[in-house]
């Protein structure tokens, strides 16, 4: 099976312009996310999808492999979309560009459902069970509830399941995905729906169409970087490993 790993980074941001060449330790954030995503054996290849030039030269400088997307793409799983346009492959995954401390063996996760359950699941997702109260009210940690078959039927960014009957797990978003091709097809012509507006999460347009979105728990926790704070947290975090 050809499975390729796609890092979409883009260098405008609201809460942090520049974030992909953030310095850690010596090296640009998006070096420590390309070389976690090459330790990973089942990848033929990964790439770094960027729309940016200063992005495009640093890769370049460091021997990471780049190719260069439209600069119109409202996410960045349309720039993925793009990449399969391009690059044909059975499976390709999407990892975070903002996730430096993200471990190989949660990217790994994503792919398994594609071996099991290849005739059934078209989307991956990765989650992880909450251990920091204050993330079960942060808006930008997705919540996510599955059904008993691991399979996605909701994510807010408020606290659920509401606790009624009971205390309850809370389980958040890692933002890992695979796709296969049909579904990234669909993605990449389909207009944003209801719920997905309102709640501004990309993979709810795979559920509120009625696509199954496999969801595997990891207790690999990530650290994605929004702001220079979490930058800081991240550089500690790096340091001591």
């Amino acid at each position: 099976m050809n499975i390729i790993g796609i890092i979409p980074a883009r260098y405008k941001s609201s809460r942090f312009e520049g974030k992909p060449l953030a310095d850690i330790h010596g090296k640009p954030m998006i070096w420590w996310v390309y070389n976690q995503a090459i330790k990973v054996k089942e990848f033929s290849s990964v790439y770094v999808a960027t729309d940016d030039e200063r992005i495009e030269k640093v890769c370049e400088d460091l021997d990471i492999n780049v190719i260069m997307t439209s600069d119109k793409h409202p996410t960045g799983t349309d720039r993925v979309g793009e990449v399969a346009r391009k690059i044909k492959a059975d499976i390709y995954i999407n990892i975070q560009g903002d996730e430096p401390t993200i471990k190989p063996e949660t990217i790994r996760k994503a792919i398994e459902p594609f071996y099991n359950d290849s005739n059934e699941i078209l989307v991956t997702n990765m989650m992880t069970e909450i251990k920091k109260s204050y993330e079960i009210v942060d808006n930008t940690v997705p919540k996510v509830v599955v059904n008993k078959e691991g399979c996605g039927v909701f994510l807010s960014r408020l606290p659920i399941p509401y606790p009624k009957g009971g205390d309850c797990k809370y389980y958040k978003q890692v933002c890992v995905y695979g796709f296969t091709p049909k579904a990234l097809e669909f993605y990449c012509n389909s207009e944003r729906g209801n719920i997905e507006s309102i709640e501004d999460i990309e993979i709810l347009r795979f559920i509120e169409a009625g696509y199954k979105v496999k969801f595997i728990e990891t207790d690999h926790d990530t650290v994605a970087v929004d702001t220079k704070k979490d930058l800081e947290r991240v550089r500690r975090i790096i340091k001591n490993i």
